[in-house]
């Protein structure tokens, strides 16, 4: 009868990692329930998704300085193409007069016309620019939601471990009582008892290491958001491997950048031929000599004889080549990032059903199997032990497989800068806290 009241405790003490123990006498019935009910509740945490947490994680993101920022340098751009489409030249105004024989007045004006269209050169070029800054701007925001998102999952993870080693060094504690009990009656050896003291100690060493991950989870979160305690329930169940594709789409926040700036450095070579051309003026002038009244139109062009600037656009024109093959640079890297996330993600998924499969739908049998043999004394503690201890750790591989995938996801959905348009089609309530989103862009754009 004590040993089977050991070894029920000590299945309680397995099971306590994976749902909290409320009773130190388990059956086989009893744990296969309430490992079903965990997993079951995971499923539900899975379903709810987005909508308990992304609301406050975006209305926070919104108000971060950096995201203020952000703005600002909007602002700039719209402010930066209505200075652009300004006129090149004022007209110049002249006044002269001589003191001589006969007292010489005149006044003159003057206007340089901009043949050259350095105007509109320079406003196409700031209105790109403008585009540039915004897909810039996306992709920022994605790659830094990736990273605050990452933190909470690093954080909410290692709440999760930490949770479960406290309750495997409290499972542990209460085993060593008994175990201490029995000793004194005879009914357990003082091996046994070293043993199970010896587990104590690992689960506490366990337990102290899962605390300092914590606290430096806590830590990371707290230096992105400014909070600690930002909401989140996770989204494993939300994840999704898109069709592949061979190609590339240029459309991609990640590339579009990349690809405007070679269009930009076609309108700058654009604008030096703007800039070198001879520009003429055109004055008129008004002078009064003595009785006598004069009136003078005039006209002059640079002569570009000197220098032609053939140098200056043959240095535009190379700056052509270069962003071309900045980009062509790019691209090849998105597309190694692609690729490295269509190999990793399909795999770790895979295991990661394995492991939910394996572990929490089979785990409470392997428990309930090692707990009647425990009875029957067919098994040895340090067995036993090293059991439990193999199927705790199987427990922790699958937190680690958590945090894999949201890694390998994230680390695409950031670095194509693809996560922000996810998030907001999650919630589409989003795009009236989200001032960021695709709309603005697009307007902002066209402006």
């Amino acid at each position: 009868m004590k040993k089977t009241i050991i070894a029920s405790l000590l299945l309680a003490y397995f099971t306590g990692g994976l749902i909290p123990v409320q009773a130190a006498n388990l059956d086989s019935t009893e744990t296969g329930s309430t490992l079903n009910s965990s997993e079951a509740m995971f499923t539900q945490n899975g379903r709810e998704g987005f909508k308990t947490w992304l609301p406050d994680l975006m209305q926070t993101f919104n108000a971060l300085p950096e995201v203020a920022a952000q703005q600002a340098r909007r602002t700039q751009a719209k402010l930066s193409v209505q200075a652009a489409d300004q006129a090149i030249y004022n007209p110049e105004l002249g006044m002269n007069y001589q003191n001589a024989t006969d007292d010489t007045y005149s006044l003159d004006i003057s206007q340089t016309i901009d043949w050259g269209d350095k105007r509109g050169a320079a406003t196409r070029i700031a209105q790109l620019q403008t585009e540039i800054l915004l897909s810039d701007i996306t992709l920022e925001r994605s790659q830094m939601l990736a990273n605050v998102i990452q933190a909470l999952v690093e954080q909410s993870q290692s709440r999760k471990a930490l949770n479960f080693q406290q309750q495997q060094l409290a499972s542990a504690k209460r085993s060593l009582d008994i175990a201490k009990q029995q000793l004194q009656v005879g009914d357990l050896s003082s091996v046994a008892l070293q043993l199970v003291q010896l587990d104590v100690a690992s689960r506490a060493a366990e337990y102290a290491l899962a605390e300092q991950d914590s606290i430096s989870a806590d830590a990371s979160v707290l230096i992105l958001l400014g909070n600690s305690e930002t909401a989140f329930s996770g989204f494993i169940g939300s994840l999704r491997v898109p069709t592949i594709s061979m190609q590339i789409d240029p459309e991609l926040p990640a590339l579009k950048s990349a690809y405007q700036q070679v269009m930009l450095t076609k309108l700058s070579a654009d604008q030096v031929k703007a800039d070198t051309s001879a520009d003429p003026t055109i004055s008129l002038s008004a002078e009064r000599e003595g009785v006598e009244n004069k009136v003078g139109v005039g006209f002059s062009i640079p002569l570009q004889i000197r220098n032609n600037y053939s140098d200056t656009l043959a240095v535009a024109s190379q700056e052509i080549a270069i962003a071309e093959q900045t980009y062509l640079a790019q691209e090849r890297v998105l597309k190694q990032q692609q690729q490295k996330f269509y190999l990793a993600m399909p795999r770790l998924t895979e295991r990661y059903q394995d492991w939910r499969e394996l572990v929490l739908n089979s785990g409470h049998e392997a428990a309930s199997g090692l707990a009647q043999q425990w009875r029957a004394g067919d098994i040895e503690t340090s067995v036993y032990l090293q059991s439990q201890r193999q199927l705790s750790t199987s427990y922790l591989a699958g937190l680690s497989l958590e945090t894999a995938l949201y890694t390998s996801w994230l680390e695409w959905m950031g670095a194509s800068g693809q996560l922000e348009t996810y998030l907001n089609a999650q919630l589409p309530g989003l795009s009236e806290i989200n001032h960021a989103g695709a709309d603005q862009n697009g307007s902002s754009a066209q402006h």
